[in-house]
């Protein structure tokens, strides 16, 4: 069982930060003048957390292909 509630744990956590852009962009649209600043800081953050997400997968992805054609030659 802990087997299970850890990839539930992990499905969430992946989630949250798409979800936290979302709900960021989705409070800009609805909130008018001055309140609509307070979704910029979750809007900002979440964005930077999957740039960064996106940015170490890539970087990962990088690395085990140059292993992979160092181990052939």
């Amino acid at each position: 069982m802990k087997e299970r509630e850890r990839s539930v744990l992990l499905a969430l956590l992946a989630l949250a930060a798409p979800l936290l852009v979302l709900l960021s962009l989705l409070t800009l649209v609805l909130r008018q003048g001055p309140s609509r600043l307070q979704a910029l800081p979750p809007l900002l953050i979440g964005s930077g957390l999957v740039l960064s997400s996106v940015a170490a997968r890539r970087r990962q992805r990088r690395q085990v292909l140059q292993s992979l054609g160092h181990s052939d030659g």
